[in-house]
Parts: C-alpha cells; structure tokens; sequence
C-alpha cells in the first residue's frame, strides 16, 4: 500500500486538494513529528525513519499539519481515509438539503377551496420537515388593499396552526405579502 502515489494531487484527490496534504515521498521535512494509527504520538523523529515504519506496516505516511514546526505526520491507509472524508462529505450534503425552503403562492382574492387546497400542499412539505415561505401577491389595483391579503394569509396560518409555526410576523416584500413557517417540534 506505501508509496503507490508520490503525492495526493497526482490522482486528483478532491479532499487533498482542499487541504493539501501530502503522502510518503511527497514530504520534504526532514523531522517530522509522528502519530500513530491509534493516535499515539512516537516523536519527533527523521522523514526516512518515519516512512521506513510506515512501510513496514504496509500504510502510508500523511502530512496532517504542514504548518507546524515540525509537521505533523500520521501513518494510515489514505485511501481508506479518502473513502471516509467522501462519506461524511456525501452525508453533510444530504442531511443540508433535506430542509429547504418550499413556497406557495396565493392571491389576495383567492377562493376558500382553493385556500384548502394550498393547505394541504402546505401541510404535505411540512410533514417532510420542510420550511414553507407562504406568499400573499397582489395584482393591479390590489396593492391598495393589503388587509384582504392579511386575512387570507391569517386564514392559511390559522389552519395550520397545529402542524407548524410562523418565524416573525408576515410582512410586504413589493407586491408580495409573505411569511415564513416551520414544522413545529413532536
């Protein structure tokens, strides 16, 4: 397993590149601090005793804190490693894009079924732990009456009032009446 790259960046490993790690042979200290596979620490000792222990183990030898003085390497299977930071990448990103904003837009003058239907909209992203942004838009000469917006907005978070609640009071943006509501907590 040891030195089968000189470096992280000649296979194009995207979690070197953003730390800019270096493997075996691609270190040019010449004492480097050493950490074990459990994480103990052996020492400051030569970049060749170094790599000679992790040969001998069939691991690599990582520079972990280039920065450091001396730098800190750690002996462990990289690509091991590698397969474990893209996994933890690949769940942040998930559990990230499981709560976005969903929004529904209605009119000032919308009908009660209508608002019914919306609400059940609204209810089906809540269950699913979306945020919901709840737009009111007003059209030609409805800007002029806001308060019809008001009620039929205070109608849609009144039906709703037990599955999640408002963050903030609604307020105008332009043309659009909108307010912000999150699942409540079970």
């Amino acid at each position: 397993m040891a030195a089968r790259y000189e470096s992280a960046r000649q296979w194009r490993c995207p979690i070197a590149k953003q730390q800019e790690l270096r493997i075996n042979s691609a270190i040019r200290a010449r004492e480097v601090r050493l950490i074990d596979t459990n994480g103990d620490q052996l020492g400051i000792m030569t970049l060749a005793d170094a790599r000679g222990m992790a040969e001998s183990r069939g691991l690599d030898l990582v520079e972990v804190a280039g920065e450091a003085s001396p730098p800190v390497c750690r002996i462990m299977d990289f690509y091991k490693f590698r397969y474990e930071q893209r996994k933890k990448n690949q769940e942040s990103k998930r559990k990230a894009s499981a709560t976005s904003v969903k929004e529904v837009k209605i009119r000032s003058r919308t009908e009660e079924h209508d608002i019914d239907f919306k609400t059940g909209h609204i209810l089906r992203f809540l269950a699913k732990g979306h945020r919901v942004k709840i737009s009111v838009f007003f059209k030609g000469r409805e800007i002029t009456r806001p308060a019809l917006g008001r009620k039929t907005l205070d109608t849609m978070l009144e039906s709703i009032k037990e599955h999640a609640t408002p963050e903030g009071t609604p307020r105008m943006e332009g043309r659009h009446m909108s307010v912000i509501v999150v699942p409540n907590k079970k």
